[in-house]
């Protein structure tokens, strides 16, 4: 199975992104908010985020 990816607002609404394994368990997070969402997703690539279609969760 794949990891799933959370993308979210947190409580200061900036977007974030938890990497989940098929486990349910956290095994990568975003070390920062992001204003923009589309910053949050290329952080998410460059930590091995590889779904184009999935953007916007």
């Amino acid at each position: 199975m794949k990891d799933k990816w959370k993308f979210y607002k947190d409580r200061k609404k900036e977007w974030r992104w938890n990497r989940i394994a098929p486990n349910g368990r956290i095994v990568g997070a975003s070390s920062e908010g992001y204003k923009n969402h589309l910053d949050c997703v290329k952080n998410a690539r460059r930590n091995g985020f590889a779904q184009p279609d999935l953007v916007n969760s």
